[in-house]
């Protein structure tokens, strides 16, 4: 069952005792392989009597077994040599009164991520694996560029290689951050194509779908389209508008939301989600940004911060840079990764109150060794669709790396936090998560359920020494009145930093301050 597979994701590696409990190192990166039995001697996956007749050959010719493999598999009990002990056991096998003991070998294995919960979600970007965008790089009659690149620049922007060293890192390409942030399990191509407008701007400030129609309809006879369905699945995967900064906000600000001529097709393919937006590609670094965070949308998720608030952030303080929400310039973070699938299997634990104290190495989220740990409150459903904390270790490095140039309220730091998320999806003419901003279900969303929260909110990140328990702020279970004040009876301790590594550890605490 996939639940009992998650518990036991926190297991692989080594396991021993400690003060607290068990020690958990999630990273395994070999597995021991069943390549035959004992007693299988002419290697044909079965126990017969063609073997006893081989090993009575070898004991009356003892050089007559033909590969080192032969010898091995003879040795039934496993003492060295080759013998009729061995030869008494074979016969016991035959007759099944002994059971086939197997042969197993340590050998390294490719890492398999987890399916991206996120694909249950209605978006037609993919968010593993091959994700296509075309991007229409366009002007009008009365709205120019005031520095126009040439699609070959943008095209570079939004699909070239990664590299650490360009002056735009982390934002040097959106395929760059994307293959960063997703551990290589997402990559992102596509084209860009140069197009003037047959009319003023105006004239689509409330007509999207008629301009995106006229800039399929001038490339169509030239490309096939249907290249840009990297999933298969009839719908192209993202379309990007990009019009001139001088476009207006009320019409042009960057957003993204699903194609609204559902019958409309190209090449025999359905358009799939639209962004639109005035970022100018100029101003390399914010375009990248912007759209990253609107392709996020276009793989499935909404927004973080708050539509209905005066204070429209929605986590605020050290830990609460997020790409989806007001702070656009950093990583995703452990629940958007979890939701896309750029976790290994192996990267994912889950605390089991049954277990008593468990102890767990975080390695830092912004490197391909990130991982994360996650306490359910109650059963975890098997795609993650349930109320939980998540924990990781968060720092500046690599995607994070510009938050502190470019946010306007202070610096960042590393450190430990946590998320109180509430991911219970819901279905009705499409299917999204039930409490994210916008939905019916969040119209108090400053005071109510929210999809994710920052435990301790505004506060610092958590280091070596901090204890979050009942008493810390939003460490608490939502109520029947949407109100985070059921104690979880948690208690973690953060314990030392070590060769870039946070141990923590959790326990039952029934007697935690409520």
């Amino acid at each position: 069952m996939k639940f009992f597979k998650k518990i036991l994701a926190g297991f692989i590696g080594t396991a021993m005792l400690s003060n607290s409990g068990i020690f958990f190192n999630a990273i395994a990166s070999a597995e021991q392989v069943l390549v035959g039995y004992y007693g299988d001697i002419n290697m044909d996956n079965n126990i017969d009597l063609s073997d006893a007749a081989s090993l009575q050959k070898y004991l009356m010719n003892p050089i007559s077994f033909e590969n080192s493999e032969m010898y091995r598999r003879a040795d039934l009990n496993g003492d060295g040599k080759i013998n009729i002990s061995d030869l008494s056991l074979l016969k016991q096998a035959i007759l099944g009164t002994y059971n086939w003991r197997g042969i197993y070998e340590e050998r390294e294995v490719e890492p398999t991520f987890i399916d991206a919960p996120i694909s249950s979600v209605s978006a037609s970007m993919p968010s593993q694996g091959d994700a296509s965008l075309v991007i229409f790089y366009i002007d009008f009659p009365d709205c120019k560029y005031s520095n126009k690149l040439t699609t070959q620049q943008i095209e570079e922007m939004a699909f070239g290689q990664a590299n650490e060293n360009s002056e735009y890192y982390p934002f040097e390409s959106m395929n760059g951050f994307f293959e960063r942030s997703s551990k290589g399990n997402l990559n992102l191509s596509g084209n860009v194509f140069s197009y003037t407008a047959k009319n003023s701007i105006s004239s689509y400030n409330n007509d999207k779908a008629a301009l995106t129609k006229e800039c399929f309809e001038a490339f169509k006879n030239i490309v096939d389209f249907s290249q840009y369905d990297k999933d298969k699945d009839g719908v192209i995967d993202a379309t990007l508008l990009t019009v001139p900064e001088t476009a207006s906000d009320d019409y042009w600000w960057p957003c993204a939301g699903g194609f609204e001529d559902s019958k409309y097709k190209v090449d025999g393919v359905k358009v799939g989600h639209l962004i639109t937006g005035n970022a100018a590609p100029s101003n390399y670094s914010n375009f990248n940004s912007t759209y990253l965070h609107e392709m996020g949308h276009c793989m499935g998720l909404p927004d973080y911060y708050l539509y209905f608030s005066a204070d429209s952030e929605g986590m605020h303080g050290a830990g609460g840079i997020e790409l989806m929400d007001m702070d656009a310039y950093s990583d995703f973070c452990s629940f958007s990764k979890l939701m896309l699938g750029w976790y290994q299997e192996n990267q994912v634990s889950v605390y089991d109150t049954s277990m008593g104290t468990q102890t767990y190495k975080l390695k830092n989220a912004q490197t391909k060794d990130g991982n994360c740990v996650i306490i359910p409150c109650g059963k975890l459903d098997d795609n993650y669709f349930s109320e939980y904390f998540i924990v990781e270790y968060a720092t500046t490095d690599n995607n994070n790396s510009a938050v502190n140039k470019k946010i306007w309220w202070g610096s960042t730091d590393s450190g430990i936090r946590i998320h109180h998320i509430n991911a219970e999806l819901y279905s009705d003419t499409w299917t999204y998560l039930k409490y994210q901003n916008g939905s019916e279900y969040t119209k108090n969303d400053d005071a109510g359920i929210r999809l994710i929260r920052l435990v301790n909110d505004g506060g610092s990140m958590f280091k070596t020494g901090s204890i979050i328990n009942n008493s810390t702020p939003g460490f608490k279970w939502y109520d029947s009145n949407e109100q985070e004040s059921i104690a979880p009876n948690i208690s973690i301790e953060v314990g030392e930093l070590q060769d870039g590594e946070y141990t923590i550890t959790v326990s039952p605490s029934a007697l935690s301050t409520n």
